[in-house]
């Protein structure tokens, strides 16, 4: 079997990359450009993408192609129809990460809500050390017991979410993008009353119709001014320039953002000019990548290679 891994960069230095090579000769392209994947292609049984696209034309010349692994959840980089017409499986990855995002989301929270930099800064720069009192107010912070904690998304990462966030005596409600998610344990709200009330919005919801643009001017506008806003499910969903309009504006009292419409991001993006920046904390995708979360990763794209070639057998 020949096998291809056109974008190994993509999940970086973790223990146990050679598990693909139990199944074959395995070549590791570190980054593949548009016009470099079917030359790489077109000889491999097996491709393995993370976000190199595959489209119907690269399929369709891939004569030798039998499986496609996407070392990802999402597939949207695969002409899946293109595939299905030729017969190739198409396989994800799924729930691997949900550990690593629920504690990314929780470190990008803290870090707007405690500013642990700020104290350390206040420390280490010997401002501490020339006060008359053995604590310091200058940056106030609240707790999370007590408050509202709001999540739009409730799948594997955001149920993880909310037993964190209700570890610490937050009150979890969410908001179901689909309508159809109401079998859990806490309340379900209408957009509308969830964002007027929730001190913590925390986004775990996949991009779609029906969430592209959901958090544009007029809905941070409704939200409380001490509220903060975390987006750690997909850009696209949070209109980045109404946020960046909305934190210099003081709508609200700060964002967290690990997602972006484009990716890496684009040197124009409002939201790295906003002028309020103090109020905002932006983080390059990185919540996902845990170097378990990478391990268990590769694991998962093995297993799906494991069982491809077992029912072939």
């Amino acid at each position: 079997m020949e096998l291809v891994f056109l974008d190994v960069k993509t999940v970086g230095d973790i223990p146990n990359l050679s598990l693909l090579e139990q199944y074959g000769n395995v070549t590791y392209y570190q980054t593949t450009r548009p016009e470099q994947t079917l030359e790489r292609i077109k000889s491999a049984d097996i491709v393995i993408t993370n976000k190199v696209v595959l489209d119907q034309s690269i399929i369709e010349q891939a004569d030798n192609l039998k499986l496609i692994c996407v070392s990802a959840t999402g597939t949207n980089n695969v002409d899946k129809a293109a595939a299905e017409k030729r017969g190739i499986p198409v396989k994800n990855a799924v729930d691997y990460s949900s550990q690593s995002v629920t504690q990314g989301t929780f470190a990008i929270l803290f870090q707007l809500l405690v500013d642990v930099p700020y104290f350390d800064r206040y420390v280490q720069g010997g401002d501490y050390a020339k006060t008359d009192i053995f604590t310091h107010f200058g940056r106030g912070f609240w707790e999370l017991a007590g408050k509202r904690f709001g999540i739009i998304g409730l799948g594997a990462i955001g149920r993880q979410v909310a037993k964190v966030a209700d570890a610490f005596g937050a009150e979890v409600v969410y908001y179901s993008t689909s309508g159809q998610n109401t079998d859990q344990p806490y309340q379900r709200l209408e957009l509308d009353e969830f964002l007027q009330t929730a001190d913590v919005v925390s986004i775990h919801a996949p991009l779609n119709e029906r969430t592209t643009d959901l958090i544009n001017y007029n809905r941070l506008a409704s939200m409380k001014k001490s509220a903060y806003l975390i987006n750690v499910g997909r850009g696209g969903i949070v209109n980045e320039a109404d946020l960046a309009k909305a934190l210099d504006e003081e709508l609200i009292a700060g964002a967290g953002i690990d997602v972006f419409t484009q990716e890496p991001i684009n040197p124009k993006n409002p939201l790295l000019h906003v002028k309020n920046n103090q109020r905002l904390v932006l983080t390059p995708h990185v919540t996902w990548a845990s170097i378990e979360a990478r391990t268990l990763l590769m694991e998962k794209v093995s297993r799906n290679i494991d069982e491809f070639l077992r029912n072939r057998s």
